[in-house]
């Protein structure tokens, strides 16, 4: 348990916790507000009266929609990060109701068979090095949430990494793309075969990662992707850090990781 302070304001915790965040940052977490892409997410500048982001009327992604709970930043990113690099495993239920928060964006266009829930998967190597997949831990706790009182399928065996990849961080969209190209297949195509997929992940950056995922699990016959993700790299966020504050920009882009 951690007594001591919150991670996020630095407050002390006024009582021993399995999360070293207290519950009034928890309550101040915000989900993404405004005009967003109806594809992949993004936001987009108000009054503009687009529907669609510059990337996705250039080339539609390979899956449906993608949903994220919020931006990532400040909080939201401190608690990915308590999950993915401090070992906090009580990040994962809470990090699970934002996932469930995202799903209902893209609930009412589920058909009558819902989608398997499947994680974005590690490569057995960066498994055994950090014990758990942090994507797989979220999407159980998203499936016991029931967002919207849909009974959801955990599937996370359905598409495996093959082999590892270099850190997408400090990559152009082209080497991004190169990087991932072959790193994942379908395990089970028969289980694919026909079926709705819910691809599950905890960042959405650029989307390279979870549009190879999506273009293997539409190869192995499914019939829709969709993405749900617990944070987003807000374009506009990347090009306000550019404008004005040079360093910020790179502590953005860096902390967003290989996705």
């Amino acid at each position: 348990m951690f007594p001591s302070d919150c991670r996020l304001c630095g407050l002390p915790l006024a009582t021993s916790s399995f999360l070293p965040v207290c519950p009034e940052c928890l309550d101040s977490l915000e989900s993404i507000s405004g005009e967003r892409c109806l594809l992949c997410g993004e936001r987009l500048f108000a009054g503009m009266g687009q529907s669609l982001c510059g990337e996705c009327l250039k080339e539609r992604p390979p899956f449906e929609k993608a949903s994220a709970y919020g931006s990532y930043e400040a909080g939201v990113r401190e608690l990915i990060h308590l999950l993915k690099y401090d070992h906090v495993l009580p990040a994962a239920k809470v990090l699970g109701r934002m996932l469930a928060e995202a799903v209902t964006d893209l609930a009412t266009d589920f058909g009558a068979e819902l989608p398997l829930v499947v994680p974005v998967p590690l490569h057995e190597s960066k498994l055994r090095q950090r014990g758990f997949n942090q994507s797989e831990l979220m999407a159980k706790a998203l499936v016991k949430q029931k967002p919207m009182g849909l009974k959801l399928e955990l599937a996370p065996k359905l598409l495996m990494r093959k082999r590892p990849t270099d850190s997408q961080t400090g990559l152009t969209r082209q080497q991004r793309v190169a990087n991932l190209r072959g790193a994942f297949g379908a395990v089970s195509p028969n289980e694919i075969s026909g079926r709705d997929i819910l691809l599950v992940d905890d960042v959405f950056t650029t989307g390279t990662t979870v549009s190879e995922c999506a273009r293997v699990l539409r190869r192995a016959g499914a019939e829709k992707v969709w993405v749900a993700t617990v944070a987003r790299v807000l374009k506009s966020e990347v090009t306000f850090a550019r404008a004005g504050e040079g360093e910020q920009e790179r502590v953005l882009v860096m902390a967003a990781g290989a996705h």
